[in-house]
């Protein structure tokens, strides 16, 4: 029996649309992934420029060299004191152009909220901005890095999330504190440990690369870190 043409043009267009919603949830689908990890990637930028940020706050503190485009402001070597010009402990400072770990000398901050406004012994100088205390991954305040001691030395976030950045860290970064890592959580900024020079694998503008000169003229430095961008 031969079906009513209405009946069947009405099946056809009750199929196709079903297709098209289909069609269009896997569309919109893709769309969310792409900017779902696309808002990711952000924050794993954001969450390397604040913990850098912090644990330059934290170097200031204990008066070890912070790198300025990629060198140590050095206007004094062990042999001749134990500081620099600008109050740099010397023979860290050596530390940087070999790569290591730096012994620390003075007093641990009580917490990361002391570096916003310092201490009399810090000269009330002011090392980070509020922002930056904040863990941008989890919205949280940084888990507190500290070492045999008890003096905090770093922070980490607190995220079990597996990182889209694996390799190609910024040149100040040690490859071994990120490169390869499961979770946020195993990204450690520690200030008084620096790479070893030609070790890293990525870059940044302004950073040092291998085979750049080891010294450069001394630098005026404020404590006051700067903003995000």
């Amino acid at each position: 029996m031969m079906q009513h043409p209405l009946r069947s043009s009405a099946g056809f267009t009750y199929v196709t649309a079903i297709v098209m919603v289909v069609l269009m949830g896997i569309i919109l689908s893709k769309g969310a992934q792409v900017w779902s990890m696309k808002m990711q990637r952000e924050r794993e930028v954001e969450l390397i420029f604040r913990g850098t940020q912090v644990r330059d706050a934290l170097r200031r503190w204990y008066k070890l060299p912070v790198p300025v485009s990629g060198y140590v402001p050095q206007t004094a070597t062990p042999a001749t004191g134990q500081t620099t010009s600008t109050g740099i402990d010397a023979a860290a400072a050596g530390i940087v152009q070999s790569g290591g770990i730096a012994t620390l000398k003075l007093p641990s901050p009580q917490d990361l909220k002391t570096l916003l406004s310092g201490t009399a012994t810090a000269a009330k100088a002011h090392y980070l901005r509020p922002s930056n205390l904040i863990d941008p991954i989890t919205g949280k305040e940084w888990a507190v890095v500290k070492d045999a001691s008890q003096r905090i030395v770093g922070v980490s976030s607190t995220s079990e999330a597996v990182p889209l950045k694996q390799a190609n860290f910024p040149f100040d970064l040690d490859p071994a504190d990120f490169e390869g890592k499961k979770k946020y959580s195993e990204w450690q900024f520690i200030c008084n440990k620096y790479p070893k020079p030609g070790a890293t694998g990525g870059g940044i503008s302004g950073l040092k690369t291998t085979g750049s000169p080891a010294t450069q003229s001394p630098t005026s430095q404020s404590p006051t870190s700067t903003g995000s961008p």
